[in-house]
């Protein structure tokens, strides 16, 4: 039977996140392992399906890495991998890649919202995502949002820019 865009779309909402990340860690997941799910999410979101060569783009890896671990993440019960079609995540591996999601996205708009360059913002979200406890994470989520929802935010953006430019003119000074 061939997957369907249904398939490939399903998310679980927020509300399974510490379940979630607790199935990941019992799961015994590697940082690898979460970033294939979340690729595999991702890219299922943007293109409505997820191919071999799909995710080898979009991870920088070789398409024969991206079929090892798409059979290591098919034998526990995360996804449903069938050769020249592509892969889908199960609900199990859907929820985890969801929260890995969340976690990535809430930290992205964390480090833009404090100025952090794009690509530089995407590769340290990455590594954080992996490390940070859930709590830490929703906090960092609540405080984005209190911002945004406040309204207060471009402001305090502003007044933070010209205390970073600031302190940069006075390190320069020194070192200088």
């Amino acid at each position: 039977m061939p997957f369907t865009d249904e398939d490939n779309t399903k998310i679980g909402g927020r509300g399974h996140f510490h379940g979630a990340h607790r199935a990941a860690a019992a799961k015994n997941l590697s940082r690898k392992a979460e970033d294939y799910l979340e690729a595999i999410l991702n890219v299922s979101l943007e293109k409505g399906y997820a191919k071999t060569r799909d995710i080898a783009k979009e991870l920088g890896v070789s398409p024969p890495s991206v079929v090892e671990m798409f059979i290591k993440l098919s034998k526990m019960g995360l996804i449903e991998y069938r050769k020249y079609e592509g892969v889908i995540l199960k609900p199990e591996g859907r929820e985890i890649a969801t929260v890995i999601k969340y976690r990535h996205d809430t930290l992205m708009a964390f480090l833009k919202l404090i100025a952090v360059p794009e690509k530089l913002a995407n590769d340290d979200a990455c590594l954080m995502e992996h490390e940070l406890n859930a709590k830490t994470i929703e906090q960092i989520h609540l405080f984005v949002n209190f911002l945004n929802e406040k309204g207060t935010v471009n402001h305090i953006l502003q007044d933070f820019d010209e205390f970073c430019t600031v302190k940069r003119s006075e390190a320069e000074k020194v070192q200088g």
